[in-house]
């Protein structure tokens, strides 16, 4: 009998037994690939955050450097060795203010601060050339600021697993770099406009209080924007210091409304160290963002009962009205406010503003340092006792700030261009021809006193565009714009 074509596997026969420890081998891949896919996701991202804090670090650093610049009133100067008290290395105060902004705890890599933060300057859109500004030709032309922060030895968590086969995968670089950029259009060509916001509606001549001596006695030449005593107070306009008054008498008995009217051709007086200068009111036609105080109780300006408009444009941010910078006769100024010494708006507004909880200085706002005048170049500010920032960001009194309420901008009109008299009443065009950038020291909201309605300021920088500007704009909350440009 012939033996069967297909046999059939006996009782006792062990299936697939060259199969066995399958399910072992591909569980332990599987394993390995769930890892791989972790490290790629997990690291990774860990990685792509890193990365984004590094970048928000750098940013940062590069703007609080160039609000610095801005501040210092480098700009408005033409010395080199100017430049350099601002600038010049890692030991100044641009480019501590950097590195002390890239370290903060609010921009820390992975939850450490930098390692390394590195500062240089640069002029204009060209690569960065050195850590001191001052050896930077035509720095305070178009001033550049480039921030690069490095975070070492990133940890990773699931990628270790690479170390059994050989490198070091215990932890990682990180780094980014930003560049910022302060533009002051001052002279430039072609004439460029500002538009700046926050601006406070006192419109002052150009008319410098410090240099009376034609033909050098204005802000900014007329027609170019170019700043006609450009440096260091005495020499320059930079660090002047001199106080605001409103140029309006009254008209009106008791029961009567008042209005401001021009007393005298807007002009800039004072001798020696007494130096002042008149404004006319800006005119306001919509209600202004609030600027909170760190307790209005403390503030008297701040629960006055006669804010309008007019008031809160000085008390808070004024963002809807434009100025105008080097369009002829855009602006108007409001012969209808009141800032005169009987009702004080703009010095009530003013401590309202600073947080000065008295006339004078030394009541709880920001100061320059020294405490009193004359202030010092570069420009240093510090925290007051009543401001925001000690209430809300864990600042101590006394701890040096790069910004303020107390800075604001004012528009320079020309005083040529307008005819004023003693009879000038209602509102009236002016053109603007660049900003003052003042720092407020104290505001005086008390009566019958010589210093009644008197605002003390200190010039940090002046910007002019020119009365024949053509292009767009530049807008930005400080006639002398910061912002963040494309890395080199």
């Amino acid at each position: 009998m012939l033996s069967p074509l297909i046999r059939r596997p006996g009782r006792n026969a062990q299936p697939c037994s060259g199969e066995r420890g399958v399910t072992m081998a591909l569980v332990a891949l599987s394993m390995a690939i769930v890892i791989c896919m972790a490290a790629l996701s997990i690291d990774i991202g860990t990685f792509y955050q890193a990365k984004a804090d590094a970048q928000r670090a750098a940013d940062a650093a590069a703007l609080t450097a160039a609000q610095m610049i801005s501040i210092s009133g480098l700009t408005g100067t033409i010395s080199s060795a100017t430049w350099g008290q601002t600038c010049s290395g890692a030991g100044s105060p641009a480019s501590l203010a950097a590195i002390s902004m890239a370290q903060a705890q609010q921009n820390w890599i992975g939850g450490v601060a930098a390692s390394t933060v590195n500062v240089l300057y640069g002029e204009g859109t060209s690569a960065p050339a050195s850590a001191d500004c001052s050896t930077v030709t035509n720095f305070d032309v178009n001033p550049t600021v480039t921030v690069s922060v490095k975070r070492t030895n990133l940890p990773v968590f699931f990628a270790r697993i690479f170390s059994l086969f050989g490198g070091n995968y215990a932890g990682s670089t990180i780094s980014a770099t930003a560049t910022a950029e302060a533009y002051n259009p001052s002279g430039a060509i072609p004439l460029v406009p500002l538009n700046p916001r926050c601006v406070k509606p006192w419109f002052v001549p150009n008319l410098d209080p410090e240099h009376t001596t034609a033909p050098n006695n204005t802000f900014v030449a007329p027609t170019t924007g170019q700043i006609i005593n450009a440096g260091v107070s005495t020499a320059g306009v930079i660090g002047e210091t001199f106080s605001l008054f409103p140029d309006c008498g009254g008209s009106g008995g008791r029961g009567r409304p008042r209005a401001c009217t021009v007393t005298e051709n807007p002009q800039a007086n004072g001798t020696g160290g007494a130096h002042t200068l008149d404004y006319l009111p800006g005119e306001v036609l919509s209600a202004s963002v609030a600027i909170a105080a760190n307790s209005s109780a403390k503030i008297p300006g701040c629960a006055n009962a006669t804010f309008n408009d007019y008031s809160e444009a000085v008390a808070g941010c004024d963002q809807s009205t434009t100025y105008y910078c080097g369009n002829a006769m855009m602006n108007k100024v409001d012969l209808t406010e009141d800032p005169g010494p009987r009702r004080n708006d703009s010095a009530n507004a003013a401590q309202c503003l600073i947080n000065a909880s008295a006339s004078g200085l030394a009541n709880g706002q920001d100061v320059l340092v020294p405490g009193a005048p004359p202030y010092t170049y570069p420009f240093q500010i510090q925290a007051g006792g009543n401001s925001a920032l000690v209430a809300s960001a864990g600042l101590n009194s006394g701890n040096q700030i790069t910004n303020s309420p107390s800075i604001v901008s004012l528009p320079i009109y020309d005083n040529t261009a307008t005819a004023f008299s003693s009879a000038s009443t209602g509102t009236i065009s002016v053109t603007v021809l660049g900003f003052l950038q003042v720092f407020i020291n104290s505001a005086d909201n008390s009566t019958g006193n010589p210093t009644s309605g008197a605002i003390n300021v200190t010039v940090l920088n002046v910007a002019g565009c020119g009365n024949a500007a053509t292009n767009a704009p530049v807008f930005g909350t400080s006639p002398v714009p910061i912002r963040l440009i494309t890395p080199p």
